[in-house]
């Protein structure tokens, strides 16, 4: 277990789509942690994370948000959870930076200070697929299935965010990555290895050109239905929202891993009954 874990309470960073756009997702996440035997507790007042990394060397108010959420749960002696794949590439990468450049940590704690917060890089930011796998095990999660989904063949899709950087997002092997294979295995089904599996979707280039987010949406559920595939589960929702918007006529599901997870564990209908 983490030692950042309280008694497995992890600070959570629901993010902006996912609280206000999908909140049937959010609320799967969290009922699935309650069903494993971990809570999610959301972190007070947090504010969007950006939804893109900011690259440039001193754009620093853009990444406050992220630290003032990392440095609440630093306080709280817990993790930093989130679902979002968009949420948990932006804040993971601001993380790195106040571990390792001296330019942002000086500027973040000197913009901070006013707030009395400091903060040096000291919680670990994990996806709450990292959770499952390395905090409550595959065979945890085995074990609480009571809706197996045997006879799904269902293609991973990771896209970009999960994987990369690589060197800081240490989330699985970005060319031949297993965990979302893993969570498949987990809740009884097939996973189908497809090429396009974490190639990019192409959907922030949607204003600019939106010809590229149709183009790679078609060609990557097409990839996975010729490989068999029924449906593709991903944890980024603009990646969801893209393979949906743009696969034109290949008329494939893509699934949020929250509702596949709750549909194994036999808490789906409670669930929306309970955000209803």
């Amino acid at each position: 277990m983490s030692d950042q874990t309280n008694t497995l309470t992890y600070s959570y960073f629901p993010g902006c789509t996912l609280k206000n756009k999908a909140k049937e997702l959010d609320n799967y996440g969290r009922k699935c942690a309650e069903a494993l035997g971990f809570k999610l507790e959301e972190i007070e007042d947090w504010q969007c994370c950006g939804g893109v990394y900011p690259t440039g060397k001193n754009e620093i108010a853009s990444k406050l948000p992220s630290v003032r959420a990392l440095a609440d749960s630093r306080d709280k002696n817990q993790a930093l959870v989130t679902l979002c794949s968009a949420c948990y590439n932006v804040i993971k990468q601001v993380n790195n930076d106040l571990q390792n450049d001296e330019n942002t940590i000086l500027k973040v704690n000197n913009y901070l200070a006013q707030d009395g917060i400091e903060y040096h890089g000291e919680t670990k930011v994990l996806h709450f697929l990292e959770v499952l796998r390395d905090e409550i095990g595959w065979d945890k999660v085995k074990a609480a299935v009571k809706n197996p989904l045997k006879g799904k063949k269902i293609g991973a899709y990771y896209g970009c965010l999960l994987l990369r950087p690589g060197k800081v997002m240490e989330f699985d092997d970005p060319e031949n990555p297993q965990i979302l294979e893993d969570f498949i295995k987990a809740i009884g089904a097939t996973p189908v290895i497809y090429a396009e599996r974490n190639e990019c979707c192409g959907a922030y280039a949607s204003f600019e050109d939106p010809s590229i987010p149709q183009n790679r949406a078609k060609k990557i559920i097409t990839n996975a239905q010729d490989m068999g595939a029924d449906f593709l589960v991903t944890s980024c929702p603009l990646c969801r929202y893209n393979l949906i918007k743009n696969q034109g006529d290949t008329n494939m599901d893509v699934i949020y891993f929250t509702e596949l997870l709750a549909e194994a564990l036999g808490i789906k209908d409670s669930s929306v009954k309970e955000e209803a």
